[in-house]
């Protein structure tokens, strides 16, 4: 799995690297029981502050998305084969959903177009998804 982060970005960099962890779970890049790079290996690696990496890890581990133990780290703890979300995850994210289609809306953009590019979302994460099937414990595909 490849991360970019962009420094410049209006967007906050532990937002950043949170989004583009979900991206890589949704699109299969990322499997529950992935080990994630360590704290400071990802502040190394992109020159940011440990405290920046520990807030994306910290919005991940609340979101259930990844757990951490002192032994193994952090891992992806569930993805898309996981079984369905519970009840407290669709609560928030219809929440957060209902923001995003409303702010569409009030630029204007019409229902069919919210729906159609949603679809089309949705169908990217499901392709990708089949181009990154699951792997066994030593990174084969079964």
């Amino acid at each position: 799995m490849r991360i970019e982060i962009d420094p410049t970005a209006e967007t906050p960099l532990y937002q950043q690297l949170h989004d583009r962890v979900i991206d890589a779970v949704a699109r299969g890049e990322l499997r529950a029981g992935d080990a994630l790079l360590s704290v400071r290996q990802v502040a190394v690696r992109f020159g940011i502050n440990v405290a920046t990496v520990v807030k994306a890890y910290d919005a991940l581990r609340q979101e259930g998305i990844v757990r951490t133990s002192r032994r193994s780290g952090s891992v992806v703890a569930r993805d898309a084969d996981s079984g369905p979300a519970d009840e407290r995850f669709l609560a928030a994210w219809h929440e957060r959903l209902t923001a995003v289609i409303a702010e569409g809306v009030a630029h204007g953009v019409p229902q069919a177009e919210l729906e159609a590019r949603a679809a089309q979302i949705a169908t990217a994460f499901a392709e990708a998804r089949a181009d990154n099937p699951p792997r066994d414990r030593k990174g084969n595909t079964p």
